[in-house]
């Protein structure tokens, strides 16, 4: 005697394809296009938008906090206009999170020796600091400013949301380094010159 309530082959092919076009769509960095998801997918274009719509149009019907959207082309989960100011408040309030050691140790180098290349952080930290000064440079305390004329690297310095962070005008505000340096700076200066290379 066979279950009625089961669902059929053709139904449980059409809720994986719905949830294999959810994961695809969730981790796209910008809209994708039906005929791309076709291609994955293996399945028509035309059934592809079919099931875009579907889920749109549920997610829509749910309330959710997200929706579905076809947007430059392709389709893509974006927030819904209705919790624009929570997500807003999210985003800003998510900025405040604490800089890790690291990250305040590159910036501090950032600050005193600007402008100055990725390589020359790294020798003076003795570290690689490129994921660091990625994060520095999202977060809007660091920025590019210009192309060191030897070499051709990037080179970076503060910005003003930095000056702003630390309530100064200018950066001759920054406290001196001295106190804090030991004595045999200059054999240390050379130490860093020569890892550098």
């Amino acid at each position: 005697m066979t279950d009625s309530a089961a669902p059929g082959p053709a139904a449980g092919e059409e809720a994986r394809l719905r949830a294999a076009i959810e994961a695809i769509v969730l981790v796209v960095d910008e809209p994708v296009a039906e005929s791309v998801l076709a291609e994955v997918l293996d399945t028509p274009a035309e059934r592809v938008r079919e099931l875009l719509r579907a889920l749109s149009a549920e997610y829509t019907e749910a309330g959710r906090g997200f929706d579905l959207r076809e947007a430059a082309g392709g389709w893509r989960f974006y927030t819904r206009a209705d919790y624009a100011a929570e997500v807003e408040r999210f985003v800003r309030d998510g900025q405040q999170v604490r800089l890790t050691q690291a990250a305040l140790e590159t910036l501090a180098v950032v600050a005193y020796r600007q402008p100055v290349s990725r390589a020359r952080v790294s020798a003076v930290r003795g570290v690689n600091c490129d994921g660091v000064m990625r994060t520095l440079v999202l977060r809007g305390l660091v920025e590019e400013a210009g192309h060191e004329r030897e070499s051709g690297a990037i080179l970076y310095r503060t910005t003003g949301y930095f000056l702003e962070r630390l309530g100064l005008r200018a950066l001759d505000e920054l406290p001196d380094l001295a106190p804090f340096l030991p004595d045999d700076i200059e054999g240390l200066e050379e130490t860093g010159e020569h890892t550098s290379a």
